[in-house]
């Protein structure tokens, strides 16, 4: 069965995209349960970082479900009520106020690299592969979904993955920036890196984010504003006295996000 589920520990949210009959290819029920789930984390003050994985470890995300395409892709209503779906749950993805991690074992095609590319980090399983197939298929890719790729890769690192549609392996993946490291357990490393960072200050967590993000959308001046305003409420916060406090005393800090 087709389903999105999450779990939360110690302020580590982890998602599970699952469909593992079609190597946990996205439906179009996903698509909107995944929006739906960001929303929901969105909203709990205690999610300081999002880890996105698939069920198993034989897939990630191998694309869209392409068996519902004759039946939710074919006219251009139903096309660009899909294509909505899936923009949402992308978007939500890319905006998510703290940090995501893509933890990828297996097959990470089409729209599971397009997930991938929307997240903060990037890590793979040895058995990872990594392919953007749109040219074989025919299909068209939004302007957002080739801004990340470039984003991520550059404008000739993405061309070449986009143009020859070629599989990569990990290890091929890392070298081009696909991934940010290669981990035998990625999943075992991404909860220690979730568990690693959320013991961080969260307002100076978001207030980076924040900072990264405006950065790679080129944003007027008002966000820009934004972002000084978050880091103005950073010096302002007891997490602030907190840290100098536990550097002076030699121990671990205990941040509240506040």
């Amino acid at each position: 069965m087709a389903d999105v589920t999450h779990s939360i520990e110690s302020h580590v949210a982890t998602i599970t995209l699952s469909n593992p009959g079609r190597y946990n290819a996205m439906s179009l029920a996903m698509w909107t349960q995944l929006a739906d789930t960001l929303e929901l984390l969105r909203s709990n003050a205690t999610v300081r970082v999002v880890i996105l994985r698939g069920d198993g470890d034989k897939a990630f995300v191998s694309g869209a479900d392409i068996s519902e395409f004759d039946t939710q892709r074919n006219d251009p209503a139903n096309v660009a009520s899909y294509d909505a779906a899936v923009d949402r749950a992308q978007t939500a993805l890319a905006q998510f106020p703290r940090p995501v991690i893509a933890a990828i074992s297996g097959i990470c095609y089409g729209g599971g690299l397009g997930l991938a590319m929307a997240c903060d980090m990037r890590y793979a399983a040895p058995n990872a592969r990594f392919r953007m197939p749109a040219a074989r298929l025919g299909l068209g890719y939004a302007l957002k979904g080739m801004k990340r790729l470039v984003d991520v890769l550059g404008v000739a690192r993405a061309s070449e993955v986009f143009y020859t549609a070629r599989v990569l392996d990990a290890a091929a993946a890392e070298r081009m920036g696909v991934v940010n490291a290669v981990h035998d357990d990625v999943f075992a490393y991404a909860s220690q890196t979730g568990a690693e960072i959320a013991c961080n200050a969260p307002m100076t967590i978001a207030t980076a984010k924040c900072a990264f993000s405006t950065l790679l959308a080129g944003s007027p001046d008002a966000d820009v504003q934004a972002v000084d305003a978050q880091v103005k409420a950073c010096f302002a916060s007891s997490d602030y006295a907190e840290g100098r406090q536990a550097f002076a005393q030699k121990r671990v800090p205990n941040f509240t996000g506040h």
